[in-house]
């Protein structure tokens, strides 16, 4: 049976992550610095766990009992030019490396659009796209079963644009729903073909209608 652990619960696109597992009957963990924000925010099924991705400690403690791990942790903005390195990158390695210990099946990654140019205007705030890129690669190396999700530009609200699918270092303008996204790494958790894939994602109004198990089978035989 799966149980998940969500690193970034509190965040735009982790909350809704949460909601998709609860919504889905998946029994979920939500890692979070403030327990106060967490409950006004994430449903009441949701387990709150306090723990930070740059104290490993916690993060042992709180993939007790668990099975996959899915993590949108993100640098906030701000004018500190460690924040990517630390969090992006550092604090993924620390939920790696925690999967790693405790035998986590499956690991999800929220990544980004665009993460191997290093020339992208993303990379002058602090070098996120770069630190984002390591992260993946440590991820991928580590021997973990993964699933890297890259999302194009992150829209608040839902739309009627269809998913637009595509491996890695294809895809590279477009925006997409936060909710579309968490709908894409749940499904990722159910579905052997998006295991050890890196899978890019966007929405279009012109796009044909397709079954999200269809649009990983499709990049996984690419």
């Amino acid at each position: 049976m799966i149980k998940a652990l969500v690193a970034g619960a509190t965040g735009k696109t982790g909350y809704r992550i949460v909601k998709e597992l609860v919504a889905q009957g998946i029994p979920v963990k939500a890692l979070v610095r403030d327990a106060a924000k967490a409950k006004t925010l994430l449903p009441p099924e949701a387990e709150v766990v306090v723990g930070d991705v740059l104290d490993p400690k916690s993060l042992d403690a709180a993939l007790v009992d668990c099975t996959v791990l899915l993590s949108a942790t993100g640098a906030a903005p701000s004018f500190d030019p460690t924040g990517p390195y630390k969090v992006d990158y550092e604090g993924t390695k620390n939920l790696v490396d925690a999967a790693q210990r405790r035998g986590i099946e499956q690991f999800v990654m929220v990544s980004s659009l665009c993460v191997s140019k290093l020339f992208h205007p993303l990379n002058l705030f602090w070098l996120i796209l770069v630190w984002k890129k390591q992260a993946e690669d440590y991820l991928r190396q580590s021997g973990l079963t993964y699933t890297i999700v890259r999302p194009g530009g992150l829209k608040e609200e839902d739309s009627e644009d269809k998913l637009v699918m595509a491996e890695a270092d294809s895809l590279f303008e477009g925006s997409l729903p936060r909710a579309l996204v968490a709908k894409v790494c749940v499904a990722a958790l159910s579905d052997t073909a998006a295991h050890n894939q890196i899978l890019e994602i966007v929405a279009r109004p012109d796009a044909q209608p397709q079954a999200i198990a269809d649009l990983f089978t499709q990049v996984n035989a690419s």
